[in-house]
């Protein structure tokens, strides 16, 4: 077994597994030294908990950083986008401009939102400056549709809070964080179903900041037409693509053991623009056709061969990129040391007097248009 990665995981799916066979890894318990383990967040929360205390050796890496939380959590992403928002206005950013109305022009992608009970009043205020709006309410800490609805009408919010046993919205230790977002009641349609869909990024290192995005995706559709009357808020079926249900890198930890492949979930309404819902950790291994389970394997095996450089043994004192050979499906989106290199480059022309020619703001790495700046 010497030479061989040794794998674990919590996460009995086909394409995990057949991966990790294909490349000769050899499969242990956690109890046993380990070199890769594939986990689910629950597990990870136990690995990076103070009160476990349990050190990982550079010979092993997992699948999720220490907070991802605060990218994956429905109110800590608002929350941290919001922050993000405002760090770029302090520094006269020009993607913070706004327009005649105050909207952002660059930044508007997520849904106006809320969290409940903390930012009752502030929604309410909101709320009746449009009084015929949709509104839906997602549980902060689940998953796969549970816990949501809609509301078009304040009576709701109150029937909310008193059937989940709160008198008031002042008690937040005892009552379930909610995030409220203004609901996108004019989604782009396709044979008149809603849809969304999934991407995959993959983050190896957030410092420095190295990012991938995967080229192929796919689309989930409602099982029933679409349609905005307020009769239908209850049916779960028209509003709702989780498969489940139908059948900013300054606050991120980085860990030098980690890597995280997260699904985004994008809708797109009938004017083309994509609004963010959600960031998961986990996104859904389970295949529900043939096409599913061979996107889903290559996802797996793409990542692998970034994140597991030749299926050897981790080094996680190896902090390069990888060749562009081993990407696969996945394509750069951003990577901070080429950005900084590109920059201080550029920096030097410039002073030199060298004109930039038509390939600045271009990698010199790959001959292809690679993004060098995030703001």
């Amino acid at each position: 077994m010497a030479g061989k990665v040794k794998w674990v995981t919590d996460i009995e799916k086909s394409v995990l597994i057949n991966n990790f066979e294909k490349r000769g890894w050899v499969q242990v318990t956690e109890n046993e030294d380990w070199n890769f383990y594939w986990m689910s967040v629950q597990t990870i929360r136990n690995v990076f908990s103070v009160e476990t205390g349990y050190r990982l050796s550079d010979d092993q890496i997992v699948n999720h950083f220490p907070n991802h939380y605060e990218l994956t959590r429905k109110d800590l992403m608002v929350k941290n986008i919001k922050r993000y928002r405002k760090e770029l206005e302090k520094e006269g950013s020009p993607l913070a401009e706004k327009d005649e109305n105050g909207k952002y022009l660059y930044l508007d992608f997520v849904p106006v939102t809320y969290m409940l009970p903390a930012d009752y009043n502030l929604f309410v205020e909101e709320f009746r400056k449009s009084p015929s709006s949709t509104w839906i309410m997602k549980p902060c800490g689940k998953a796969q549709g549970k816990g949501i609805f809609l509301i078009n009408k304040l009576s709701q919010i109150k029937k909310w809070s008193r059937d989940s046993k709160t008198s008031s919205f002042v008690s937040q230790s005892t009552k379930e964080a909610y995030v409220i977002s203004l609901y996108i009641n004019n989604p782009l349609l396709i044979g008149g179903r809603k849809f969304d869909l999934r991407l995959y990024v993959l983050v190896s290192t957030y410092r420095p900041l190295r990012c991938y995005m995967y080229k192929l995706g796919f689309c989930r559709f409602c099982t029933v037409k679409y349609t905005p009357s307020a009769s239908e808020l209850d049916n779960m079926f028209v509003h709702l693509t989780n498969v489940a249900v139908q059948k900013h890198g300054p606050v991120m930890n980085n860990d030098k053991h980690c890597f995280e492949c997260y699904g985004y979930d994008i809708i797109i309404d009938d004017k083309l623009k994509p609004w963010l819902i959600e960031v998961n950790a986990s996104p859904s291994l389970t295949s529900s056709t043939a096409n599913d389970r061979i996107l889903k394997y290559n996802l797996i095996n793409d990542t692998l061969n970034i994140a597991v450089p030749n299926g050897e043994i981790p080094d996680c004192k190896w902090n390069k990129s990888p060749p562009k050979e081993v990407l696969g499906n996945y394509e750069i989106l951003y990577d901070e040391e080429l950005a900084q290199g590109d920059g201080a480059d550029r920096e030097l022309r410039s002073r030199s007097g060298q004109s930039l020619g038509p390939k600045a703001g271009r990698s010199r790495d790959s001959g292809r248009t690679v993004l060098t700046t995030w703001k």
